[in-house]
């Protein structure tokens, strides 16, 4: 009875919502192309064996299939963290009422698994197990081979939501992990430790010893009971408030930053502005994703031979956080930009501040860098390059850019599939960051001379940090004309 009204009480509350009902045709829209994937994703579960025979002939598609399930939901593990919003329950209208604390933090943890995401999976390997499992094997094997994938969803949903959660109290445990799987993934390389292997063991065991189901389940519940004592106890939430608080405002005690004036206390309020809410707050949750590109193509010696698209890869490794941040650095602060016009005189300081935040994000995102340049000196000559344009000329590029923004942004909500405060201003931001440098170097690259390109291209950078007052005096003067029509279009 108690799941069914706290069921109830969420439809009511999303088809109500004022966002719900103004947004019914895009809702439309979305729901459309979804059910477009959903198809497509059918058809793949369908037809996974033929492209598997097609791309490896001599291989049993099933022990393929099998050796990359945990390799799969190590991805997932990835994709929910950054993707899946946390299930969220109003605790205050609850805790008063005669309701066992048990019976909410259940409905809490257990609230994630009917997350769109858990069931996208199934529409691949439920067709693949009828088609394929049960022929070979037998329509038993291949139902408990189903039942074990659903217990590794489950699994991998509340692993997703537990490290989530720990990011805002322990983010050691989110570091830790990044590390587990990095060592992870290094092991295999080095083929000191399979993944494969036990992944091929452990499913292709469950086929033919159905007890070893067990394995999955045991992982399940035992994600599941993370999450829940975790819940418990922090079910109080003037205890979550207060630790939140004390956190969020230690960020103002930095030293230097208090010795920079009004600029520093302008960073310092950046700071607790990212820090405070969800959709900013994102801006970190993604930098491991910008950080860790390279290895993509690095691995291949074929991308470590000077051209374009080396210098496409260091450009957004160094330069795709401090992007995300420009682009919407004034649309952050929409819901108190009246205040912020009002209140502030020396608007050139409110700029810098920006302005040095953005390129102190860049000199992180270089020195984690640094460690490609074992791949090979033209790595570390590009990546070198690419942070010297981004701070002195991509950065004064994006802030102008962003003094034409107008959406009003609603930073309470996630990030994932969000396009609220985005515009044609966000997308000109590529030409800057990405296609003028493609450019420049395009006639060096022909003429087989990509180093002169490179530094060409930092030249670009040192040019910019020499006549950086003057380019802030520029970007301030545009901000200035412009203040008025972005303060009434993030009234609206």
């Amino acid at each position: 009875m108690i799941l069914k009204w706290f069921i109830s009480h969420q439809i009511k509350e999303a088809t109500r919502s004022s966002f719900w009902q103004k947004q019914v045709v895009l809702n439309i829209i979305m729901g459309t192309l979804l059910l477009i994937m959903l198809a497509y994703l059918v058809m793949l579960g369908f037809f996974i064996d033929k492209i598997l025979e097609s791309v490896f002939p001599d291989e049993n598609p099933v022990v393929l299939i099998n050796g990359i399930v945990l390799y799969y939901f190590c991805m997932e593990v990835l994709i929910r963290f950054f993707m899946q919003s946390l299930p969220v329950l109003n605790l205050e209208t609850y805790l008063a009422l005669p309701i066992p604390k048990s019976a909410i933090v259940h409905y809490v943890a257990f609230k994630s698994v009917f997350s769109v995401g858990n069931w996208l999976s199934c529409l691949v390997f439920i067709p693949f197990a009828i088609k394929v499992i049960a022929p070979m094997y037998s329509g038993l094997a291949a139902c408990i081979w189903i039942i074990a994938m659903f217990f590794l969803v489950f699994s991998s949903n509340f692993t997703a939501t537990y490290i989530k959660r720990q990011l805002a109290h322990k983010p050691w445990v989110v570091g830790i992990f990044a590390i587990f799987m990095t060592a992870l993934a290094a092991l295999d390389h080095f083929k000191i430790f399979s993944l494969t292997s036990v992944s091929v063991s452990l499913m292709g065991g469950i086929i033919e010893k159905y007890w070893l189901i067990i394995i999955p389940l045991i992982v399940m519940i035992s994600t599941y009971l993370v999450n829940y004592f975790f819940l418990r106890g922090r079910l109080y939430p003037d205890e979550v408030i207060l630790k939140q608080k004390t956190r969020t405002d230690s960020l103002g005690d930095i030293r230097y930053l208090k010795s920079m004036g009004l600029t520093g206390h302008l960073i310092s309020l950046e700071l607790r502005l990212i820090w405070r809410h969800k959709r900013t707050r994102s801006l970190f949750y993604m930098s491991p994703i910008f950080l860790l590109y390279g290895f993509m193509f690095y691995s291949d010696e074929k991308t470590h031979m000077p051209g374009i698209m080396p210098m496409f890869i260091g450009i957004f490794m160094t330069a795709g956080i401090m992007i995300n941040y420009l682009n919407y650095c004034f649309s952050y602060e929409s819901n108190h930009f009246d205040t912020i016009l009002s209140k502030y005189t020396d608007f050139k300081q409110y700029i810098r501040s920006k302005y040095l935040f953005a390129i102190t994000i860049s000199i992180i995102s270089y020195v984690l860098t640094v460690p490609y340049g074992l791949y090979g000196k033209d790595i570390l000559l590009i990546n070198t390059a690419s942070f010297l344009y981004n701070i002195g000329f991509l950065s004064f590029a994006l802030l102008f850019v962003a003094t034409f923004s107008t959406k009003r942004m609603d930073l309470s909500r996630s990030a994932s599939f969000n396009y609220q405060g985005m515009g044609a201003t966000h997308w000109l931001s590529m030409l800057p960051g990405f296609i003028l440098p493609i450019l420049i170097l395009w006639p060096f690259n022909y003429y087989h001379l990509p180093r002169l390109g490179y530094a060409a291209i930092g030249v670009i950078g040192i040019i910019g940090l020499i006549f950086h007052k003057s380019l802030l005096s520029f970007v301030t003067r545009q901000f200035m004309k412009n203040r008025y029509a972005m303060a009434k279009g993030f009234r609206e």
